[in-house]
């Protein structure tokens, strides 16, 4: 196994309560949508509510990265890193304005597939930070 670097080391900004905290948000909203999904419903207001706070949650994710970056530290592939930042950012926005622009039940499969698919970002966002050389 190969030593591992010093960013490695201290652990990522982007890995620990706050990333966990958005995953399971994330995953609780995509429940409540896919429910709402098949019951043949519309977007609801607490669909919409649960994207703020979960668009909330992932701009406090984006503050740690670039206060680490502020700091010193670097991520393991910064190229993928900072794309998978800007996508994390944009994916509740994105399902706002989609499940706006579509109310009904498509609008809450809208919701709920781009919910799962945030988790999935945050943590590939841990990854590249995290990612050792050679």
């Amino acid at each position: 196994m190969p030593p591992m670097t010093s960013a490695a080391a201290a652990g990522s900004p982007v890995d620990g309560l706050l990333a966990t905290t958005t995953i399971v948000l994330s995953l609780v909203l995509a429940g409540w949508a896919l429910v709402a999904a098949l019951r043949h419903r519309p977007p609801d207001r607490v669909q919409f509510v649960g994207l703020a706070v979960l668009e909330v949650a992932l701009l406090a994710l984006a503050v740690v990265a670039l206060v680490a970056l502020g700091g010193g530290e670097r991520p393991g592939e910064p190229g993928a890193f900072f794309g998978y930042l800007v996508t994390v950012v944009c994916l509740p926005p994105l399902a706002w304005v989609l499940a706006r622009m579509e109310p009904t039940r498509w609008g809450s499969a809208i919701v709920c597939a781009i919910c799962l698919v945030t988790p999935v970002v945050v943590v590939r966002l841990g990854q590249t930070w995290e990612v050792l050389g050679g």
